[in-house]
Parts: structure tokens; sequence; C-alpha cells
């Protein structure tokens, strides 16, 4: 019987990433010529890297800040605030873009111009990971070498999401994208922070909203984190004073232990070919010895 449920198990998953891979590929496609490249969206870029496909890049968005030789790339702008003129200025062939991007006046624009614009579906997930590098390279022509590299990211996945199996009190994690002037504004549902603290073993301490928005002194205590989770920015002082100073904070377990993790923006919610690296990193913040290894 257990046998039967984990083959049921296996083929709906096997089903479902195939219908996300189908999906994706009506919104992607084969680009007739991708000589030259830009980027839009940090995962797409490292993906590119990672295919070994980036001579074709040209230039980047300016979440696009891995691998380092990256950096050495004109940058067209922060993903969500592009200009159609600054996007087409460096003369592509083709443009990547994911799913996101915006705001949606310029990605309009944009899939009107004579250059092949192309989306790539995000979702916050390990199959989601696996679409996004299929998706690529299937626009650059690649597929082969897209199915390796997505066979080798979901194997790392997986096995980086064994390592809380034996864990049985899951951490309550909140994730504060800010914390300026004492207002916080804190993950909910759907986004990559609560994807990657599920895909850690552990649970987001924020229900009952979607995305980033403000959360309330009163919803905070009820949230009763163990664990907050924030960005570490180059350059950003360190908030623990600030963060601990608040009194709503002070009161749950996370602020009683003092407990903060901070990591890399880009590494931390990525959800390309290095997160299953900082899924590890995270989970051993978060349980240090008590997972497998």
């Amino acid at each position: 019987m257990a046998f039967l449920t984990r083959a049921r198990a296996t083929m709906a998953a096997t089903l479902l990433l195939a219908a996300h891979v189908a999906a994706a590929s009506e919104t992607v496609g084969t680009l007739p010529d991708s000589s030259k490249l830009v980027a839009i969206g940090g995962s797409i870029t490292e993906i590119v890297y990672a295919l070994g496909e980036e001579r074709r890049l040209i230039a980047r968005d300016t979440t696009s800040v891995y691998p380092p030789a990256a950096l050495a790339l004109p940058d067209v702008g922060y993903m969500r605030q592009l200009s159609p003129e600054g996007v087409l200025s460096v003369g592509p062939s083709a443009v990547i873009a994911l799913e996101g991007s915006g705001p949606r006046e310029a990605i309009d624009v944009l899939k009107k111009a004579s250059v092949p614009f192309l989306e790539v579906p995000e979702t916050f997930d390990r199959d989601g990971i696996v679409v996004k590098i299929r998706a690529v390279g299937e626009a650059l022509g690649v597929n082969d070498k897209a199915k390796t590299l997505a066979a080798s990211v979901a194997t790392d996945l997986d096995a980086a999401e064994k390592t809380t199996a034996s864990i049985g009190e899951r951490k309550r994690v909140m994730f504060l994208l800010s914390a300026q002037g004492g207002k916080l504004l804190a993950s909910g549902s759907g986004t990559a922070a609560d994807g990657v603290i599920r895909l850690a073993g552990a649970v987001n301490a924020v229900e009952g909203y979607e995305g980033y928005k403000p959360i309330t002194d009163e919803a905070v205590i009820t949230a009763a984190p163990d664990v907050i989770l924030m960005m570490d920015r180059s350059g950003d002082p360190d908030p623990s004073a600030d963060i601990f100073a608040n009194p709503a904070i002070a009161s749950t377990p996370a602020g009683q232990a003092k407990r903060l993790v901070r990591m890399d923006a880009a590494y931390l919610l990525g959800f390309g070919p290095r997160t299953a690296a900082a899924v590890r990193d995270l989970v051993a913040q978060l349980y240090g010895d008590r997972v497998a290894k």
C-alpha cells in the first residue's frame, strides 16, 4: 500500500511538472536569433551562465549580480522599473525576461517591438526552477544542455529538502523585507521568501495574505516566529539592534532568543541553479546539527 501511495505521488508530480513545462513552452519557444541577448532577472542570467551560453549576453538587469563576470555587462535597469528605450538601446537580437518584470506598460511596448521578447514563468518551488532552466534552454536552442542541468539541479534540490525529513518541530520563520523606521514589511505567501522557507523545512510564520506587506504589532505577536530572516545587502549596517528593540518582535520567541539570520538576497531568493546550496545553508542556520548530513 505504501509503495502504491509513493508511486501515485511520483506519477502526480511527474504529470504536474510536464504540465508546467508544456505551459512554459507555449510562453517561451525557441528564439530565431539569440546571438545578442538581454537577460532580465537574476535567475535568467545565472541559468544562461550555467548552460555555458554566456557569450550570447550583451546586457543584464540590475538584479543580475551572479556570477561576478555578469557585472561587466551593461545594466539596463531594475527588472520591475524597466525603460523600453534603455533595453532596446543596447541593440539586442532578443530579450528574455522573468515573469513579473515591469512595469506592465514597458513590457507591452517591448512585446510590440521588432525584437523578440520572451517571458519565462516563475513559481517559487522546486519544479519552478526546473521549468525555468528548460525554458531558457529551449529559447536558446540548447535543449540537451538544459535537460542535463535541470536534472542535476532537481537532484540537488531533492537532496537538500531531505536533510530536514527527520525534523519533527518545524521552525517558524518571519521574513522581513524591511524594518526602516520601525515599520515592518513582511512576506506572506506566494513570494520567493515563502518558497525558500518551505524548501528549508520551516514554516512561514506570517499567514493570511500574499506578497510583501506591512505587518502590525498584533500580527507579529500572533505569528510568534522562532527566527527572523532578512536579506544581507553589502554595505548595510547590522539591523539586529533595531529589530530586537521593536517591542512586538522582542516579545516573540525570535526576539527573546535574538535569532536573526541574514543571507545574500540574490543567493537566498534567486530560485535558480544555486538554490539548493542556499537551502542547505538556511537549513544549517535554522536547525544546526539536528539535520541529516
